[in-house]
């Protein structure tokens, strides 16, 4: 079954050597004849091929070869692959492909060996080197990929990572949503704010093989433009999207890896700009700005206190940060407090409030300080009053203001609306 496998995978590999050689220039080719690939070199220009020492034949054991890829300054270099056929091992130990930015020193977006072709690879800047390392063992056909120069905007819409420096906007794993991702892929967005923003990234769908410590297939956030653990936010697997997370400064790296096992439905996550500081503006004569409040912990002496709403609508209205409808979508308690995910109906008031959108759903993520009062259930709709964290969560005290929402309410909340406080 292998050999009429490889039998076909050498005829692919045969038309293209064949588009190889017919994008060389022309001077001093014979145009009958098809050229095998050289161990390495050094490329320039839009586009072009590379291939395996002797492809469409077995590759030679013992082997390092190294091409050096440049295009056109301005540009980023793209490299597809079209056909892998290395020794398969679970952690590319014996033969493999490593691609990696630039050419001295840079990162290494993967490390792929087996015959599992990886998604389009994006370097970050219009240099990218490719090696090949083969043992004095098992062989096979090798390998050919594409290299082809493309914007720079263009990375994070069309390929598997690259720069992100619009407002707003979304990233994804190869094949979303149709298909699960692929095996053995590396990809990661570098998300570039103005120097005086920030950036919030939370993830719409999340489904990233499951391990206990993210072993295999994981997602990781760093602060800043560099892969450094001392500057991780966190490392992400399963099936449950991880929380909204906020950069400390303008930039954000978003790594994706997968393994060459086991692969699920991938995810798309979506980002937007900030201030770092919000402010409301306001008339100074008739209005007062409600600051972000710090973070609180549930103590003795504040979840004691009995929990009663008190006051309306009309009378907390303008000592609350922010006021919303919505329905609890999701719960977890932690440190005796509620944390909620509120799918939200209506915005009536926003202050400092961290809003995520997706299409047309809004959501928030809210602290219930002591996690007895006021008491919120999942699956019910309510008014929600209350003060902001610094992290741009709502933050509900036992003296919040909550309700069961009701839709006589709207009329009330709509009047508020309009209400110089």
């Amino acid at each position: 079954m292998r050999a009429a496998a490889s039998r076909s995978f050498v005829a692919l590999g045969l038309l293209l050597v064949a588009a190889a050689a017919a994008a060389q220039p022309s001077k001093n080719r014979k145009p009958e004849r098809t050229r095998s690939f050289k161990c390495g070199g050094v490329l320039t220009g839009l586009s072009g091929f590379i291939g395996s020492e002797g492809f469409p034949g077995v590759y030679p054991p013992n082997s390092k070869c190294t091409w050096k890829i440049t295009v056109p300054e301005g540009k980023v270099v793209v490299l597809s692959f079209r056909f892998i056929d290395l020794e398969s091992d679970k952690l590319c130990r014996y033969d493999f492909v490593d691609v990696y930015n630039g050419h001295v020193n840079g990162q290494r977006l993967g490390r792929f060996c087996g015959t599992l072709k990886p998604g389009a690879l994006v370097a970050n800047s219009n240099k990218m080197l490719v090696q090949m390392i083969s043992d004095a063992n098992t062989a096979g056909n090798g390998f050919v990929a594409k290299f082809s120069a493309a914007e720079p905007h263009e990375r994070g819409d069309q390929y598997c990572g690259g720069r992100l420096d619009k407002p707003s906007g979304s990233f994804k794993t190869p094949n979303w949503p149709d298909r699960d991702y692929p095996a053995g892929v590396t990809c990661s967005w570098h998300i570039v704010a103005p120097k005086n923003q920030l950036i919030e990234l939370h993830f719409e769908k999340f489904d990233v093989e499951r391990d206990n410590y993210c072993r295999y297939d994981f997602v990781a956030v760093f602060n800043g433009g560099e892969i450094n653990d001392a500057n991780r936010i966190g490392k992400y697997c399963g099936d449950s999207p991880p929380a909204p997370i906020v950069s400390e400064k303008n930039e954000l790296l978003v790594q994706f890896l997968s393994d060459l096992s086991l692969t699920a439905d991938g995810f798309i996550g979506h980002y937007k700009f900030r201030p770092k500081k919000l402010h409301t503006t306001v008339s100074p004569t008739t209005t007062t700005t409600l600051p972000v409040t710090p973070s609180l912990k549930p103590t003795v002496a504040l979840c004691q206190q009995k929990c009663r709403r008190n006051g309306t609508l009309e009378s907390n209205y303008c000592s609350s940060n922010f006021v919303i409808t919505g329905s609890v979508i999701t719960t977890n308690t932690r440190g005796g407090s509620l944390h909620a995910t509120i799918s939200i109906i209506n915005v009536y008031k926003e202050g400092n409030l961290a809003i995520q959108q997706a299409g047309k759903n809004m959501s928030a993520k809210i602290v219930v300080v002591c996690k007895q009062c006021p008491v919120i259930r999942r699956g019910l709709n309510y008014v929600i009053m209350g003060q902001v964290e610094e992290d741009g969560r709502g933050k509900i005290l036992p003296s919040s203001f909550t309700m069961s929402f009701k839709t006589k309410n709207q009329k009330i909340l709509n009047t508020l609306k309009n209400k110089r406080c």
